[in-house]
């Protein structure tokens, strides 16, 4: 039967916290067309119940007409609308004797035994969480401090609050976190943490896990070069090997310029491409500190193209101009002045026309992670690595996505291997150069 590719697509629905080839997709989605996605909150949600085999809760992958492994996907982030009113999330601690290995993914119940168990919330509190099989209280999570945390209907500012207010909000937390109809989690402000309260802060959303279907499956917040480190050799049915983890896409990367304008380019590994996302944040400083910050329902608009024949083996971001390094900002007319008048002081005939350019590299830590950058940007413009780390030290930035081990590798790159790469169009709607 042939499909009909379409031109807009409506996703609500989740994969349980897996992605990968098993995982069928929606679709087909027209290339240059729009999907429309109702997501549901990462982290402390899906960490908190149990039945999850990833540590979030992502869309069902869309397939892209035309996207075939080797070419890549420019996702264009037109909106992101926050539709939760409050939140909560912290630092967190384990509870032995709940988990195998890994919490977020190899889960059992302390009571009967039962792996990745249904569960259900009685009451609020750190206890609320409760097997569906024996009523034992199963989380393998604990916050050590958190904080509930509510929001303007306008998504500009957000504020902490106190004990009394977080167990009243607690008891309406669903309806709260405005969890989508097909949702499956058990919402986090049934733990009504307080420990913070009277703390403002600005918003600024941002997509902590979108990208395409990696070449392998595994746990939805394993899919990146830090988190998944811990799948190699796992003791329990999701882990990898050291080559495996190579066939990963970094959709989860907690990068907090992954946000509305944006445009993130994504390789295609498996047959349709396969683009999925959640894990939206209302806010987030760089590095993610506390490993989790604030989980929110949202509806979220995306363009999706196909970029034919562009081979990367991780993801590319054209964030907005405001987020660019100071050094890698696209040079205006007088800066242009300045300088072919400092070419022509010192009898230089040659000089670069060059527009910024974002790889996201993944690691277990952040050296290994900015030594993974550094690679894809190597691999991808026919250069050194060691050209890449002299442009980058003089017309770019290393910046923290995320602790322990996402960053993003910056550059001013010349625009004639933009040109033969297919990107320059792209950065040119960009950045209007």
């Amino acid at each position: 039967m042939i499909v009909k590719p379409k031109q807009e697509i409506r996703v609500n629905t989740f994969t349980g916290g897996m992605v990968g080839p098993s995982i069928p997709m929606i679709g087909l989605l027209a290339n240059g067309g729009v999907v429309i996605a109702d997501t549901a909150p990462g982290c402390w949600g899906p960490m908190i119940t149990p039945s999850f085999q990833g540590g979030h809760e992502v869309t069902v992958p869309v397939a892209v007409e035309g996207a075939e492994p080797g070419d890549s996907i420019a996702v264009r982030i037109r909106k992101i609308r926050v539709t939760s009113a409050a939140t909560a999330s912290g630092t967190m601690t384990f509870v032995d004797g709940r988990y195998t290995g890994d919490p977020f993914v190899a889960r059992h119940c302390p009571g009967c035994g039962t792996e990745n168990p249904n569960s259900r919330v009685e009451g609020i509190g750190p206890e609320a969480i409760r097997c569906a099989e024996c009523g034992a209280e199963v989380s393998p999570f604990r916050l050590s401090n958190g904080y509930t945390i509510v929001f303007d209907e306008q998504s500009q500012m957000a504020l902490t609050v106190g004990a009394e207010v977080a167990e009243r909000m607690a008891g309406d937390a669903r309806k709260l976190m405005a969890l989508p109809e097909s949702c499956s989690q058990n919402p986090a402000l049934a733990l009504c943490p307080s420990d913070i309260p009277g703390v403002i802060t600005r918003m600024r959303p941002f997509l902590g896990n979108i990208g395409s279907t990696p070449a392998i499956d595994m746990p939805d917040s394993h899919n990146a070069g830090d988190f998944g480190q811990f799948l190699v050799n796992a003791p329990h049915k999701f882990g990898i090997t050291a080559e495996q983890l190579e066939l990963r896409t970094d959709g989860h990367m907690d990068i907090d310029s992954v946000r509305e304008g944006a445009i993130l380019i994504c390789p295609v590994k498996v047959q349709g491409g396969g683009i999925y996302l959640g894990d939206a944040h209302a806010m987030q400083g760089d590095g993610e500190l506390a490993g989790h910050t604030t989980d929110v329902s949202a509806e979220v608009t995306l363009k999706l193209s196909v970029i034919k024949g562009l081979t990367i083996d991780g993801p590319i971001l054209l964030p907005p101009i405001d987020d660019l390094p100071h050094l890698a900002r696209p040079l205006s007319a007088s800066e242009q002045q300045f300088a072919r008048g400092l070419a022509d002081r010192f009898g230089q005939s040659v000089i670069e026309d060059a527009a910024p350019i974002q790889f996201v590299g993944s690691g277990a830590n952040l050296n290994d992670a900015t030594e993974n950058g550094i690679a894809r940007a190597a691999k991808l413009l026919g250069m050194s690595n060691e050209e890449i780390m002299n442009r980058v030290t003089i017309s770019g930035a290393v910046e923290i996505g995320r602790l322990p081990g996402v960053v993003t590798v910056t550059m001013l790159v010349p625009k004639a291997k933009l040109q033969e790469l297919g990107l320059l169009d792209l950065v040119n709607e960009q950045y209007g150069i």
